[in-house]
């Protein structure tokens, strides 16, 4: 059994649930199909929720989703049913305070499309390969 957390994706959707930007790290979902299916899935689940500044935590067919809303994006990280929310909420935290960061404060949809080679950066960098670089020294002892 596997004990380091793992990020099975981290999505940036719009406020109609359109991509923004999104990085799959495994396979679970093998084709666009299936991850535009799940996409609209996560959307639609978590569309009526009133996520504020802190992150929600929901268990969506069988894996689990943490998200948020700021402005006009939704901030969604997904995780296995096994997995440690509070890790992966730590993970969408990040990816958050960094867009902040990356956009000046100025956290909106036109904003990130006119910066989203610097938000795909940031999403290669968080994850790597699916383990978050924070814990991977401690998942290889």
């Amino acid at each position: 059994m596997e004990t380091c957390p793992s990020v099975k994706n981290i999505l940036l959707l719009d406020s109609e649930g359109k991509r923004v930007a999104v990085k799959y790290y495994t396979d679970d979902w093998p084709v666009l199909s299936a991850k535009l299916a799940f996409e609209k899935s996560v959307f639609v689940k978590t569309q009526k929720a009133s996520s504020g500044a802190e992150a929600e935590i929901v268990m969506f067919d069988g894996q689990i989703v943490v998200y948020k809303f700021i402005q006009d994006l939704h901030f969604f990280v997904t995780g296995g049913d096994e997995d440690n929310e509070l890790i992966l909420a730590s993970v969408l935290q990040g990816f958050a305070d960094a867009i902040d960061i990356i956009l000046r404060n100025n956290v909106d949809k036109r904003t990130a499309l006119e910066n989203l080679d610097l938000i795909l950066l940031c999403l290669d960098e968080i994850v790597d390969g699916g383990d978050c670089p924070r814990n991977r020294r401690e998942c290889d002892s």
